[in-house]
């Protein structure tokens, strides 16, 4: 009896402090939200407090973001963002997608050569090769105009999300082949089984695709911003956030920066609200594969 009290005890203690420890991590990953969430209800104008609530709080914060005037304009920078991110969702979905599905349905010469090569590029960070992707576009006339430098990140984000097909590739190895041969027996070709029978098949890979390639475009500020330089006029929403911290504006508009944080925080928590089960099911895909 006094065993079985021992070890019902010991797993009591273990799970409580395994549920302390949880806790405390989960607290210290909510604090840094509930600072910027707080900061953007902020009355006190100014920059950094050495407390964390507000001693008042208002809306204007939000207003001003909607009422700004001059070179730092939200609304232009959030349509500019939404155009570059929706438009190398699609593209890069498509890519990412046809690459994956090609390098695991079909065997041909220089495959496994080309997945090695892949996945030795993706070791290396992106911004590497920042300064050639920008030189190479200046020499196609894309940095001509603030047009033309948005339809520039369009190609860089959505061409170079081709790279990470790998986690697409894993989950169309898991599709049975049978499905594949049976199509081709009744006359279908690679482009039907492709759309007709792949496709539908591949939801959950397909959400998960679309929500990384969007994410990519609405943070990223490395790559905007050597692109797009000092057009402010068509600065992406990371860039245009990070302008309000400069010293000739961050006093002035420091909560409102992080009443933009939370504006364009929306989105994104929609879009995993609603597609969370897919993007589950698509990793596990994945790594099953």
């Amino acid at each position: 009896m006094k065993t079985k009290k021992t070890g019902r005890t010991k797993k009591i203690i273990t799970n409580s402090i395994v549920h302390i420890g949880l806790a405390i991590l989960g607290f210290i990953w909510v604090l840094p939200i509930a600072f910027v969430i707080l900061t953007s209800f902020r009355a006190e104008g100014g920059t950094y407090k050495s407390y964390i609530m507000p001693r008042g709080y208002t809306l204007d914060n939000y207003k001003n973001l909607f009422d700004q005037y001059g070179s730092l304009v939200f609304t232009k920078w959030l349509t500019n963002t939404m155009l570059v991110a929706i438009a190398s969702c699609i593209l890069a979905t498509f890519f990412v997608l046809s690459v994956s599905y090609v390098l695991s349905r079909l065997r041909f010469r220089m495959r496994k050569k080309l997945l090695n090569i892949a996945l030795i590029l993706g070791m290396f960070p992106s911004f590497m090769s920042m300064i050639a992707v920008y030189y190479i576009l200046k020499g196609f006339g894309f940095l001509e105009s603030g047009q033309l430098k948005l339809v520039a990140l369009v190609l860089v984000y959505s061409c170079g999300a081709s790279l990470g097909f790998y986690i697409a590739k894993g989950f169309f190895d898991t599709l049975p082949r049978t499905i594949d041969e049976a199509a081709y027996i009744d006359g279908a070709s690679k482009w039907k089984v492709f759309t007709k029978i792949t496709i539908p098949l591949s939801k959950p890979i397909i959400v998960n695709t679309l929500l990384t390639s969007f994410m990519a475009p609405w943070v990223d500020y490395i790559f905007a911003k050597v692109i797009l330089g000092q057009d402010r006029a068509y600065y992406t929403i990371a860039i245009g956030l990070w302008t309000m911290l400069e010293k000739e504006f961050a006093e002035y508009y420091y909560t409102t920066f992080f009443a933009g944080c939370v504006i364009i925080s929306i989105p994104i928590v929609i879009l995993f609200l609603f597609t969370q089960r897919f993007y589950v099911e698509g990793t596990a895909g994945a790594v099953k594969g």
